[in-house]
């Protein structure tokens, strides 16, 4: 893990971490629930270090206690918000679990190369003391707690509350809103302590998306479309931003230094981006800056096919901006050096749904002359799509793996789930912008001991650009 003397975990600001050691192994959560295989969800360790012999292999599995927990994101217990307090350490991976509402504690300090389960916070606690259930994002306060934003009651409705875990204990705090007031839906969040703001995001009600995504559902309500404004210093619900009926705002992500005022979610089913900002009143508002066209299509769910954006990210010099578009099945970048105005500057495809040969026919496309090839790396023909994205800290190298979550994978994906994900390495122009894929990188987790398992988010030892957040 990245250290700096006797100041504590992380970096001073964003450029310091830029100028950090290169990434040698990533944690991954690998997920069996709905893929037929009656074995524990577990965290990958992966070796990305092209110097050593191990290179793109996973070197250690840390299964979980239970069954179909659904590991999803991951957070730490001490990041680069906690700078400056040399009694903090970065040890401890938060790894909450979606479905069953479980919290794992993994201790990846004693030995980074195979962590092990340090505490269990199990489901019970989120219920009677936050009336929470569906743990999704984590990050660490400079206070020292843990703040994780929930998607549910325990009943399985939508409901958009956080809770607090002790940084020392990890004993379950209680909620961290204050007032009746909640949104109805929750997901994603990120802080900006210098402008007295948190934002979250909305994906859906647990029990309307737990098995698969029905687009009645939309109508019904049961999907998100704001970015809901929450006071640092009181914890208060202040604003809600409306995005458009139905257009499920996912990753939402501030500008890295902590004195910008702005940053961008994506949102998956509308296909777009939007610049969230501070208005000259000091109230919050949003305007949409890309939009990814909906495809016609035939032979899929639905005429018109969204690209789907399901992860963005900044780099940590707040020059380019990344998302994926799990269904088309392409990443792209694009310059912010103007924030109002991105400029797509690089463009791969991955897979997805769209791809010559297949089932769905596009029969008029804004963008693409033809339908792209399938994607072959290695000799293994990729399924699914460009899904969960991680930047290493120069900026140079993007990690893509491409399981969105297991009840939508199977859905979509089919062979996605019979053959399992895999993560690629995408080599990144970072002057003036480019992405071309790094054909001798390759990481199949269809060949796991236990059978195809579907690995998610991506994580550094030492932090990393959606992780860490600087006060």
């Amino acid at each position: 893990a990245a250290k700096c003397g006797a100041c504590g975990p992380g970096y001073a600001t964003p450029l310091d971490a830029m100028k950090g050691p290169r990434e040698e192994i990533v944690y991954l959560p690998c997920i069996y629930r709905n893929t037929g295989i009656e074995k524990p969800d577990y965290l990958a360790t992966v070796d990305v270090d092209p110097q050593s012999p191990h290179y793109c292999q996973v070197i250690h599995r840390l299964p979980m206690p239970n069954l179909n927990d659904e590991l999803h994101h991951s957070g730490w217990n001490a990041c680069s918000s906690c700078f400056g307090d040399a009694t903090k350490s970065r040890n401890r991976l938060i790894l909450p679990s979606l479905i069953s509402s479980r919290i794992y504690v993994v201790d990846v300090g004693t030995d980074m190369r195979a962590p092990r389960i340090h505490k269990v916070v199990e489901p019970v606690e989120l219920y009677q003391k936050g009336n929470a259930a569906n743990p999704h994002t984590s990050h660490c306060l400079g206070s020292g707690d843990i703040l994780i934003s929930c998607l549910g009651d325990p009943s399985g409705n939508g409901k958009g509350s956080f809770i607090l875990l002790d940084g020392e204990t990890f004993e379950m705090k209680g909620n961290w809103e204050n007032g009746e007031k909640v949104p109805p839906l929750g997901y994603d969040f990120w802080y900006q302590p210098r402008h007295n703001v948190l934002m979250s995001t909305e994906w859906g009600a647990p029990k309307a998306l737990a098995n698969g995504f029905n687009p009645a559902d939309i109508e019904k309500g049961h999907y998100g479309s704001h970015i809901n404004v929450w006071d640092w210093s009181t914890h208060a619900y202040i604003q809600a931003i409306d995005l458009g009926k139905g257009s499920i705002p996912l990753e939402v992500r501030f500008l890295h230094s902590p004195d910008a005022a702005e940053g961008f979610v994506g949102c998956a089913l509308s296909g777009a981006v939007h610049r969230f900002y501070k208005t000259e009143k000091g109230d919050w508002a949003a305007e949409k800056v890309i939009e990814v066209p909906s495809k016609k299509v035939q032979g899929w769910l639905l005429p018109d096919m969204p690209g789907l954006i399901t992860d963005i990210l900044i780099s940590l010099d707040d020059r380019f901006l990344y998302f994926s578009n799990w269904l088309h099945g392409d990443v792209r970048q694009y310059d912010i050096s103007n924030t109002r105005k991105p400029k797509l500057v690089g463009q791969v495809f991955l897979g997805g749904s769209i791809t010559k040969g297949g089932p769905v026919t596009v029969v008029e496309d804004k963008e693409l002359q033809c339908q792209p090839e399938p994607f072959v790396i290695k000799g293994k023909r990729v399924r699914g799509g460009p899904q969960m994205l991680q930047l290493s800290l120069d900026g140079k190298r993007l990690y893509v793996t491409n399981s969105l979550y297991s009840g939508w994978d199977k859905q979509f994906y089919p062979d996605l789930v019979k053959e399992g994900s895999v993560m690629l390495q995408i080599d990144v122009d970072n002057g003036k912008g480019g992405l071309q894929v790094n054909k001798n990188f390759l990481v199949d987790f269809g060949k796991e001991p236990d059978g195809p398992a579907l690995a998610h988010e991506i994580r550094y030892p030492g932090g990393d650009s959606t992780s860490d957040i600087w006060m």
